[in-house]
């Protein structure tokens, strides 16, 4: 049942019935079903054995055409009686097949040259009937088979078994009485696939007779051979279960925990992902887990950020909403010209007040996006920072400090890989912050240079300098320390701190100190530096 936030709850778990053993993720019964599968595959290969069987067969094919050519020429030559027109001697012939036939899995039969069965090694000799044949006939007249199995029979002849049996026996036997060797699988009588060769007896051209040579083990053999891998199809199913289950453990059962801990983020049970026993492994489900954990504390501390941010905002706005009130109520009641203008201009600077908070604001909220979404690309600093202080020196008006550019000769360009607009952005702020600090005649020098691998910009006032105590409050949102006679509300406070956001961002660093006089003992100005990875060109 879905939970009232309109998921399903992590923690509950689905009923499988008699199938408590499997795990109750989809993932973990997808790696136990694919592993079987394969398994199963090799295991109805190996069962299945149609190579073995077909060498069996081959083989036996050749071991019993081996022994039938040897068999047919004895009985040829110690059976045959009668001159022009040779005869086998049934009797004698079946002697020697009594003495010679093989072993209980083959079966030896010798039909005359009608097709009448005359001995069969399944037989007791003291059953077994004979008599002389008749002369030898033509390879070219017609068989009279009849193939009437004396006490030799299969199975109830009226059986379909038994008929489908005796009529292949029937074509076999009529092939070699032409003179021609027959070797293959056939049906026996009970249903069984049997190996036969059936070779004639030959006396010179005349066909005497047929000996027919029957394996009936080739099927025990293959049933012996699938019962000997039995105790290794059980031992690699055991083994694939438990790699299943052991991989289930190991990722599934991982990944479903972690998948619970983001929906208890996701419903605002927890601020992170926190699974300790999985971020302690060694592996890629260790990596996600750190990485997921990495992520959810930057999201946390952006909301923090974000929550903080607010708050400053409203602190911010609520005083120049404050003075505009009291201006407002007050303007209503004065009726002197002069005090009518004061209260006139307080309206107009907080007005450009709240302009200016709001413009500010405006720029940090949407700082983390512009930089997201731009791509970084090659930057020349010294073409950016000449640009910026080209602008400066180009809209200067009597009065305000100047601002000067200096890099070494012999330095090439400086290159960093980031967002030009987002750079030019740093530096005019904190060029505006080193102009508010500085008399009017004085000057604002930036300079360029690289050192370890990084390019550092400097920019230098000569100002009041900065409390020790506010070198890196000054960074802080909202902050704001201004010199005795400096416009209230002429500054928002977010300059430095969007500056120290842009650097973090692009992999640089920020910050601020004193310079010393030269003679000692006193603050010449405040110096800001900004420090960033150089690219290669």
């Amino acid at each position: 049942m879905a939970s009232d936030t309109g998921i399903a709850s992590p923690e509950r778990q689905p009923r499988r019935g008699g199938w408590r053993w499997l795990p109750s993720s989809r993932l973990g019964r997808l790696i136990i079903v694919l592993n079987l599968f394969g398994l199963a595959i090799l295991i109805s290969g190996a069962l299945v054995l149609n190579e073995l069987r077909r060498g069996l067969v081959n083989a036996r094919i050749d071991s019993l055409t081996t022994q039938g050519e040897l068999l047919a020429t004895i009985i040829d030559q110690a059976a045959t009686v009668g001159e022009p027109e040779p005869m086998m001697d049934g009797a004698y012939a079946s002697q020697i097949l009594q003495l010679l036939s093989n072993p209980r899995s083959q079966r030896a039969r010798l039909f005359d040259a009608e097709g009448r069965l005359i001995a069969d090694s399944y037989w007791v000799s003291d059953r077994v009937e004979w008599r002389t044949l008749p002369p030898a006939r033509a390879r070219d007249e017609g068989p009279g088979l009849d193939l009437n199995l004396k006490g030799g029979s299969e199975t109830d002849p009226e059986s379909a078994e038994a008929a489908k049996a005796q009529a292949a026996l029937r074509a076999e036997v009529t092939t070699a009485l032409r003179g021609v060797h027959w070797a293959g699988l056939r049906d026996g009588a009970d249903g069984e696939r049997v190996v036969s060769v059936s070779i004639p007896i030959q006396h010179v051209q005349a066909v005497l007779g047929v000996l027919t040579l029957e394996a009936r083990d080739v099927d025990e053999i293959i049933a012996a051979e699938r019962a000997a891998l039995l105790p290794f199809i059980l031992i690699a199913i055991a083994v694939s279960l438990m790699s299943s289950l052991l991989l289930n453990r190991l990722i599934a059962h991982p990944v479903r925990r972690l998948a619970r801990a983001a929906d208890r983020v996701r419903l605002a049970r927890a601020r992170a992902i926190s699974v300790p026993d999985i971020s302690r492994r060694d592996d890629e489900l260790g990596d996600l887990s750190r990485a997921l954990e990495e992520m959810t504390h930057a999201l946390s501390e952006r909301i923090d950020a974000i929550e903080r941010f607010a708050a400053d905002v409203a602190h911010e706005i609520r005083n120049p909403l404050t003075s505009l009130r009291s201006a407002v109520e007050t303007l209503g009641l004065v009726e002197e010209p002069a005090a009518r203008d004061r209260l006139m201009a307080v309206l107009q600077n907080d007005v450009r007040r709240l302009d200016r908070l709001v413009t500010d604001i405006s720029n940090a909220s949407r700082l983390d996006a512009e930089l997201s979404r731009e791509p970084p690309a090659p930057v020349d600093l010294r073409r950016l920072i000449s640009d910026v202080v080209s602008l400066y020196q180009a809209t200067a008006r009597t009065g305000e400090p100047t601002v000067t550019f200096t890099a070494p000769e012999t330095l090439e360009a400086v290159m960093v890989s980031g967002q030009e607009g987002a750079l030019g952005q740093v530096l005019r702020n904190l060029i505006d912050n080193a102009r508010s600090f500085s008399a009017s005649d004085g000057e604002v020098r930036v300079a360029l240079g690289h050192q370890r691998g990084q390019a550092q910009i400097t920019v230098d006032d000569d100002g009041p300098g900065i409390p020790p105590e506010n070198l890196e409050s000054i960074f802080e949102r909202f902050y704001t320390s201004r010199p005795k006679g400096a416009a209230f509300g002429g500054n928002s406070g977010l300059g430095l701190s969007i500056a120290r956001q842009i650097i973090i961002a692009h992999g640089g660093t920020v910050w601020a100190e004193n310079r010393p006089e030269p003679a000692g003992g006193g603050v010449a100005g405040a110096r800001f530096t900004v420090a960033l990875p150089e690219s290669r060109r």
